[in-house]
């Protein structure tokens, strides 16, 4: 994945980076501090993506300020790694870097790829901030082909094609990892031809998620009810939520 990246020399690093910094920088609570230590076997900073070593402009607007993205590996500890601790410690790294990142955690299960924006916070001068929920994907798990994923580790390169900005660069990454996880219901990788479109697959897949724990929460609920008149209303708003469902999975 690291060579997909087709990253010039100049910006790699190849330096491991101490849990500790990251235990006294990104962890709020005892107890991410404790996934921090018990979850994760070795942090590895490898490359620096600037103007100076990539040779694309960085990025400032009233929003945000991009003057490097990081890209960083990360080994968990232990069999059976849950998606849920996944999340949680992708989560604490992009937190705890200023700096947009390209972020790889590999575990016994495969390799989670995981980005998320960066803004400046509203109420902190000067404090970076989450824009949003990280956006994860497992591979090769979360590619229906092998086709689908080999598009996909191709669109990553940065010879694939001219990138204005540092941030230009970060959200093709992004459009493309959600161009990933839309393959998962489409079957095809394709890219958003524009930035509209791009916008809204991510709304749809955001609506897909919601609409999918909606409708499992119901069944649930229906397979419980033992009043007909109830079944048959829980019914009906299951068929209307699945026919959303499908509306949506075709406009991805």
């Amino acid at each position: 994945m690291i060579n997909s990246l087709s990253l010039p020399a100049a910006c790699r690093v190849d330096q491991r980076v101490p849990k500790k910094l990251l235990m006294e920088n990104g962890a709020p609570t005892a107890a991410d501090r404790r996934q921090i230590k018990d979850g994760i076997e070795q942090i590895s900073w490898i490359a620096a993506l600037k103007p100076t070593t990539i040779g694309i402009a960085a990025h400032r607007d009233d929003q945000r300020e991009y003057l490097e993205i990081a890209v960083v590996a990360v080994t968990l500890s232990g069999a059976g790694v849950k998606p849920a601790k996944i999340k949680r410690v992708s989560e604490l790294i992009h937190r705890a870097i200023p700096y947009p990142v390209f972020l790889l955690l590999r575990s016994e299960q495969g390799l989670t790829l995981s980005l998320a924006h960066k803004r400046w916070a509203q109420n902190e001068a000067g404090k970076v901030v989450l824009d949003g929920d990280p956006i994860s994907a497992a591979l090769p798990a979360d590619a229906p082909s092998v086709g689908v994923l080999a598009a996909f580790i191709e669109a990553l390169a940065l010879t694939n094609r001219p990138y204005r900005t540092l941030f230009d660069l970060y959200q093709h990454w992004t459009d493309s990892l959600v161009a990933l996880l839309a393959a998962r219901l489409t079957g095809t990788f394709a890219e958003a031809r524009t930035p509209e479109r791009a916008a809204a697959r991510r709304r749809a897949l955001q609506d897909s998620d919601r609409l999918e724990r909606e409708i499992t929460r119901l069944q649930a609920q229906a397979g419980k009810e033992r009043q007909l008149a109830r079944q048959v209303e829980l019914n009906r708003e299951l068929k209307r939520l699945q026919s959303t469902l499908i509306d949506l999975r075709e406009s991805l």
